[in-house]
């Protein structure tokens, strides 16, 4: 090993260290299978997938390790594989309100979720997330502010892809210039917006106008400093590619937006960061006044808001204005038992909000990330005395216990900052395990130090604290190398010397004595290619019949189209399962058809087992869902298949897949049973399980994977539901006796399932003056009908399940009740998939008339009829 001095660009001593070879390092410093057995909150068991995507971390902070494994399993559950055209984005709800983008995905915490994804070993999940926004229709990627190309910046930085910033630079741009002609208020020259879209509805200035939730238009340190970082991004990312014009335009701008927020936003008085009113507001608000400069609270020494911090999320301010750190951590202003508060707390707005949307007060992790990441900055770019790496590991350590409830890790919308409930913030099926957030990237680029850069130089700055007798960061992916990092005062906890070192591709490259910044130089040449790229056939998140799921049987609770959405996670509450009802030869089976052949070379089903998993679930507050029950209650227990068989359509009849590789061998839940076999053609793929005794089985997943490159026809097969009409035209016509205000009768033939509080896709008869409604469909020919299938929907309110409904044919001068076979259940039920077999009958048109249950309306998110 090489070691040669280099200039210092911190305080901090700091080596440069040329790789040469050296020891290898020959087993893991951390013992995975320790850490999967030290907690048993665990609701995704897939040891494997842990092993292989994530870094591993531990340190004297138990805490700090446990939070630290929570928050690589709640990327788990949002992370949503889309279509095979788009692959991977993130949720942040773990359901997909009616404001979300395509496929569910959010803009407001769009760079917290590609900080934390930039970590994962794969670098798909990430690539995918960022081409997303600008290549996936729907994805609405200014719909909240967010730092899109700094983020993006950073994936690079971890990742390494060249290629893969190449294509993204024309988003990057796209970005800023939807932003600036949106947004950009050329006589004040800084970008002009609200609060609450930056995600901080009745916020301490909107509160002082006519629109508390949404108002004080203004000059924010939210949005002109993404925009900054942005700029940067693109300037940084041009030069890169020696477009030395463009780098140099996009710097300008930045440079003058910067010099415009310290001019404006910064109050020398009060020391710190403030939003700017752009209008005259009621109460005497002048427009170009600062928060308290002018209205009801003119002079007011207070009106801090985190939102002061942002600019340092990014290294933006100069050095001379760390004075406004010495409000973070005293308990005076932001510091909280289980803070930072969002406003300072002796502030005359100050409010800790039963509720959601206010933010005026309430710990809002959101903002305690953005905080932390500034802090980090703070600490390593700049020369002051103000905070230390003390602080940081105290402000984290807080912010990894405000993440408990009911005694388990857990996170939900924002918490009470003195107590650390999660209470008023908390729907169910909504904001349970809530992705609008980071963790991970704090523990590794923060407390490890492992810095992210765009040149081929590994810098790890360390802010845990130096009374820390051992600290590890392991099988971090970075520019295409694995690396470790290690620090062992005395070298009796790894036994592979004292002080601290780092390892790239299992070879020593550096150890120094002390807690310090050193960098190492690394080859070029990544050890580590890109995996070959797979398309998942199986996925329909679209207003498509094809790929369509069946089942031999369901509970009615959990039907089919929940497993095949691109989301997978195992507990019971809330729920994303397919389970089978079960069928009383103790068999059923799971089919997903394409509609036309598809190259499949894969199968992996994620069974159900609720049996082995937590010992305490948690779920939000269930009281105004309008869900039957409690969650997961059920029966007969959940459990993975005694044996099952994977099945292919070979066009006249079903055969078992030859020379298939199980792993594991035999069915395990909660975690990926993957199949691999040459690569097959066919239209259908069955999986046929044979259920434990005394048990059934379900499905939180299947995915069908296949050559991602490969051109597929269109699906030939025709549409199974008589119904269907995606685009509201012409036949299948629907029509109803009356339809809620704020709801559409179209949507209930649309192709969308969406049962959940905030999905805003159904029928409802909602405020209708009649006892019973109808919601009818009108073929435009006769066809033969044998089956309708009812997805009802509840909202704990004004809308439940019917008393009864009953299905009705058009003989061609009136309509009568059709003759019924069976019906599942025998009474009507909400959140769940109500199905009535008929004696096959010829008509032009169905109706289901619906008894509403006083004082309750009837809703449908979705009808069929086959």
């Amino acid at each position: 090993m090489k070691v040669v001095n280099a200039t210092a660009l911190s305080p901090l001593p700091m080596l440069l260290v040329l790789l040469t070879g050296c020891a290898q390092r020959p087993e893991t410093l951390i013992d995975h299978r320790a850490v999967f057995q030290r907690y048993d909150w665990w609701d995704n068991r897939d040891w494997g997938w842990y092993d292989a995507n994530i870094p591993f971390f531990e340190s004297p902070d138990s805490a700090l390790n446990e939070t630290y494994y929570y928050r690589w399993e709640l990327v788990t559950k949002h992370l949503t594989y889309g279509s095979p055209a788009t692959g991977y984005t993130f949720t942040e709800f773990i359901d997909r309100p009616f404001w979300s983008g395509t496929y569910g995905s959010i803009s407001c915490p769009l760079g917290h979720q590609l900080d934390e994804a930039r970590w994962l070993r794969d670098p798909r999940p990430a690539e995918d997330f960022a081409r997303y926004w600008f290549e996936t229709p729907g994805a609405q990627p200014r719909r909240y502010s967010n730092w899109y190309g700094d983020a993006v910046w950073g994936a690079y930085a971890v990742i390494g892809d060249t290629a893969f910033l190449h294509d993204i630079l024309p988003h990057m741009e796209a970005q800023v210039a939807g932003w600036t002609d949106e947004h950009w208020d050329t006589r004040h020259e800084m970008y002009r917006w609200v609060g609450a879209w930056d995600g901080m509805e009745t916020n301490i200035n909107s509160r002082l106008t006519d629109d508390t939730f949404s108002g004080a238009e203004g000059y924010r340190p939210t949005l002109n400093s993404y925009l900054w970082a942005d700029m940067s991004a693109i300037a940084r990312t041009a030069r890169l590619f020696g477009d030395t014009t463009t780098a140099a335009a996009y710097e300008r701008r930045a440079a003058d937006l910067k010099k415009r927020m310290e001019q404006e936003l910064w109050d020398p008085g009060r020391s710190f960061f403030f939003h700017q009113f752009a209008h005259n507001e009621i109460g005497g608000i002048r427009a170009n006044t600062l928060t308290y400069q002018s209205g009801p609270y003119a002079g007011n020494p207070h009106g801090r808001e985190l939102i002061g911090y942002i600019p340092w999320e990014f290294s933006l301010p100069d050095s001379g204005y760390a004075e406004a750190w010495r409000f973070l951590m005293d308990t005076t202003y932001f510091a909280a038992p289980y803070g930072p508060t969002t406003v300072e707390r002796h502030d005359p707005q100050f409010w800790i909000s039963p509720r959601c949307c206010v933010w005026s007060g309430n710990e809002w992790p959101y903002a305690t990330t953005q905080t932390l990441v500034a802090m980090a900055n703070l600490l390593d770019d700049y020369d002051q005395s103000v905070v230390t790496k003390d602080d940081y590991h105290a402000l984290l350590h807080t912010y990894a216990l405000d993440q408990r409830m009911d005694g388990r890790p857990y996170i939900a919308e924002a918490a009470d900052p003195m107590t650390g409930s999660w209470a008023g913030h908390n729907t169910f099926y909504h904001s349970e395990h809530y992705f609008h957030s980071g963790f991970v990237d704090l523990v590794i680029s923060g407390l490890v130090g492992l810095r992210p850069r765009g040149d081929d130089v590994l810098d790890v700055a360390p802010l845990a604290p130096d009374s820390w007798p051992y600290f590890a960061l392991e099988g971090v992916r970075y520019h295409g190398h694995d690396i470790d990092i290690a620090w062992d005062r005395d070298g009796t906890r790894y036994g592979r010397g004292a002080g601290l070192a780092v390892w790239v591709d299992g070879t020593e490259v550096a150890r120094m004595p002390t807690l310090q910044r050193l960098r190492v130089a690394l080859p070029s040449e990544p050890a580590h290619g890109p995996a070959p790229r797979l398309s998942d056939w199986a996925v329909n998140n679209e207003a498509a019949w094809f790929p369509a799921a069946s089942a031999s049987s369901s509970d009615p609770r959990y039907p089919p189209f929940y497993a095949v959405d691109g989301n997978r996670w195992y507990h019971p509450s809330p729920p994303d399962r397919w389970v089978a009802a079960p069928s009383k030869d103790g068999t059923d089976w799971f089919e997903v058809d394409f509609g036309a052949p598809r190259p499949v070379q894969r199968v992996t089903l994620y069974f159900l087992d609720d049996v082995d998993g937590p010992k305490v679930e948690v779920t939000g507050e269930q009281g105004d869902s309008g869900f039957p029950g409690r969650p997961g209650a059920m029966d007969v227990l959940v459990r993975p298949p005694a044996e099952y068989e994977v099945q292919s359509w070979n066009g006249t009849g079903w055969v078992d897949i030859a020379d298939q590789h199980r792993s594991p061998e035999k069915p395990e839940g909660r975690r990926a049973n993957t199949v691999d076999f040459p690569e097959i053609s066919t239209s259908r793929i069955r999986v046929v399980l044979h259920h434990r005794d005394g048990a059934t089985s379900g499905l939180t997943e299947i995915e069908t994977w296949g050559a991602a490159e490969a051109v597929v026809p269109p699906s030939q097969e025709p549409v199974a539901d008589l119904a269907l009409n995606p685009t509201g035209q012409g036949f299948p016509q629907v029509s109803a006796s009356f339809t809620g205000p704020s709801d559409d009768a179209a949507q209930a033939v649309d192709g969308r399932i969406a049962l959940t509080h905030y999905s805003r896709n159904r029928w409802t008869a909602y405020s209708s003056p009649n006892t019973e409604d109808w919601l009818a469909v009108d073929f435009g020919a006769p066809k033969t009908v044998n089956r309708v299938e009812l997805y009802l929907y509840a909202d704990g309110g004004g809308i439940a399940a019917p008393e009864e409904y009953r299905v009705e044919v058009w003989t061609g001068d009136s309509w009568r009740v059709a003759a019924v076979r069976s019906r599942t259940p025998i009474r009507p039920m909400a959140w769940a998939l109500n199905a009535v077999e008929l004696e096959p009958v010829a008509t032009s048109r169905v109706r289901v008339v619906f008894t509403h249950a006083p004082p309750t309306f009837t809703g449908v998110s979705e009808m069929r009829v086959f």
